[in-house]
């Protein structure tokens, strides 16, 4: 796939998130987040880092350089620290992460912060904190998030209709669920193995993100036959 020639500043076209897991060495991890910018990945984000800070402010200012040559966004997990000494372009923060709130006053208004979410009360409640995107999930259970319940397809048609902000939606999703979830309306999925771990994380990057490209192409028809 051709590199993107603009600097994404949003989430807002979003399609594909790819997320890091965890890697056996810096090298490794390097490799395959350039397989996945090649792929298509619109955005990435740095979790399943198990370091020292210093070791992943390193790694990070990598990324964020990888990310920005390829026009992909660069997200910090959880840490506010990090995503600031590492000049990512946001943070995602969990249940038990630093308040949006707090995160925004630190961070600023030129920098994303996404918020997981795991029901419409949830994802509501970050809209109103200032959140500029949330996650919904996990659709079905997923070790990446162990001890959180699966929420089911149903829930992506309710934050459809209810968010005002772009949602990305996660939970084991991989080759065998990818249509399912486009099928329920996801505009934007996140996929953490089923890239990171694939034999060719490039082909699978451009094989995920054309699925959502279409879905959301065919919305948009549909909406515009229906005005």
């Amino acid at each position: 796939m051709t590199p993107k020639l603009f600097r994404r500043l949003n989430f807002s076209d979003v399609l594909l998130y790819g997320i890091t897991s965890f890697a056996k060495d810096e090298a490794t991890m390097l490799e395959k987040v350039d397989a996945m910018l090649r792929g298509g990945i619109d955005a990435l984000q740095l979790r399943g880092y198990g370091g020292m800070d210093r070791e992943m402010i390193a790694l990070g200012r990598k990324l964020k350089d990888r990310c920005e040559k390829a026009g992909a966004l660069f997200i910090v997990n959880n840490r506010v620290d990090v995503a600031l000494a590492t000049g990512a372009d946001g943070v995602h923060l969990g249940h038990n992460d630093m308040p949006v709130g707090v995160a925004r006053d630190i961070l600023g208004h030129r920098k994303i912060i996404g918020a997981s979410t795991h029901s419409l009360n949830q994802a509501l409640d970050a809209q109103k904190a200032g959140a500029d995107y949330v996650s919904c999930g996990p659709i079905w259970a997923t070790p990446t998030k162990p001890g959180y319940p699966e929420v089911g397809l149903s829930l992506i048609g309710l934050y459809k209709a209810a968010l005002r902000i772009p949602f990305v939606v996660i939970g084991s999703i991989d080759e065998s669920t990818i249509d399912d979830v486009v099928a329920a309306g996801a505009p934007c999925v996140a996929v953490v193995r089923a890239l990171f771990d694939a034999s060719d994380p490039a082909e699978a990057a451009q094989r995920f993100r054309e699925k959502v490209r279409l879905n959301r192409q065919q919305a948009a028809v549909r909406l515009e036959e229906k005005k």
